[in-house]
């Protein structure tokens, strides 16, 4: 979607001016991964007008291949207002406009569905899932086990407000449990499902995927891991592994415990926690589709499991310190110097707007 972002603080009713960004759970994602270098594709459908025409070149100019995004000749391209506050906070307004909208028209029958499953990750949202019938079903084919069905990463991203009915729970944590690798916030788990216990709580009612990482908000995240995707990307359930093409989007651990999984699952599974980093916090918007690729692109890269959650909380800082739903993540070196700190050093670390500029990782530390 098209993001306008207000020109000052307020009620949208207050706000005169808004600037115009880009948003949308997985073009951030992808946005994110190109910009550190990583080979991307968006899948996606846009209205053959000026807002698509900004959203296609400024996807595109993050470095995304946008060559399977379909024009709509018919349907808009969606938008969306948001206020300057905090999420979290009573203030907090968004105003979508994105029904009947190009990407939700997408289904099995106009998505090259050849093209979103060409590289060797998948990523998909409950957000997509919960745009219309023909959405639904297709992030279900995506989902389906099969030969050519790659790795598959889902984000949750519980919204009430989307849902027709109240299905969506219940559709959410069915296409959880088929994926691969799932992000899911502690709350969001208790508001959809009613879990609580913590992420223990939740890998009780998610014991399928080989990685569940669990973001519990300013006190860090959790993640469990089984067996071999300890080392990196593993072959998806149902489908061969994929080591070709670049990573396809739509739009050994340190610390940690053994444990036993339940149900069917007699594999062994690895947690870690990672606590969050102090950061002065511009906007939070997009800071969770920042903390997914940042995942990602460590996982990818086969790091261990302690540092791929620091990579997505630095990634994530990397947009909270911003104002809009993007910002280009650290530089890989950067990121890597950050990453091996020690226990105490990463609990100093501070962050502010501007950090991943600094050249040397002593540049952007501040004690509080």
């Amino acid at each position: 979607m098209v993001t306008f972002l207000p020109g000052r603080p307020g009620r949208l009713a207050d706000v005169p001016s808004f600037d115009r960004g880009i948003g949308g759970a997985e073009s951030n994602v992808a946005c994110g991964l190109a910009a550190a270098g990583f080979a991307v594709r968006w899948v996606s459908r846009v209205g053959a007008d000026g807002f698509g025409d900004h959203l296609v070149e400024t996807v595109g100019g993050y470095g995304v291949d946008v060559s399977a995004v379909v024009r709509d000749p018919s349907r808009p391209t969606g938008v969306y207002f948001r206020t300057a506050g905090d999420r979290g906070s009573d203030g907090h307004e968004v105003a979508y406009y994105r029904a009947g909208s190009a990407a939700s028209a997408m289904s099995v029958e106009n998505v090259d569905l050849s093209a979103a499953r060409a590289g060797r990750v998948l990523h998909l949202s409950g957000i997509t899932a919960a745009l219309s019938s023909g959405c639904l079903e297709l992030v279900r084919e995506l989902m389906a086990p099969g030969s050519e069905r790659p790795l598959v990463s889902f984000d949750v991203n519980h919204r009430a407000g989307l849902w027709r009915d109240a299905d969506g729970p219940r559709v959410l944590l069915e296409l959880a449990r088929k994926a691969d690798i799932v992000f899911v916030g502690e709350d969001e788990a208790e508001e959809a499902w009613g879990v609580t216990g913590g992420p223990a709580g939740i890998r009780a009612v998610l014991p399928e995927p080989s990685v569940l990482v669990v973001k519990q908000g300013g006190r860090g995240a959790a993640a469990f891991v089984s067996g071999a995707a300890e080392r990196g990307l593993v072959a998806p359930r149902g489908g061969a592994a994929h080591r070709r093409g670049p990573a396809s989007l739509n739009g050994a651990p340190s610390g940690g415990q053994s444990c036993r999984s339940g149900g069917s699952r007699p594999a062994t599974v690895r947690f870690a926690f990672v606590p969050a980093l102090s950061v002065d916090v511009v906007a939070t918007t997009g800071a969770g589709d920042a903390f997914a690729a940042g995942f990602l692109s460590a996982t990818l890269r086969s790091l261990p499991l302690r540092d791929r959650l620091r990579t997505g909380h630095l990634w994530a800082a990397a947009v909270l310190t911003a104002p809009g739903d993007l910002a280009p993540p650290p530089s890989r070196a950067h990121a890597d110097r950050l990453v091996a700190v020690g226990e105490d050093g990463w609990g100093r670390l501070r962050l502010g707007p501007g950090w991943t500029q600094a050249e040397t990782a002593s540049e952007e530390v501040r004690t509080p």
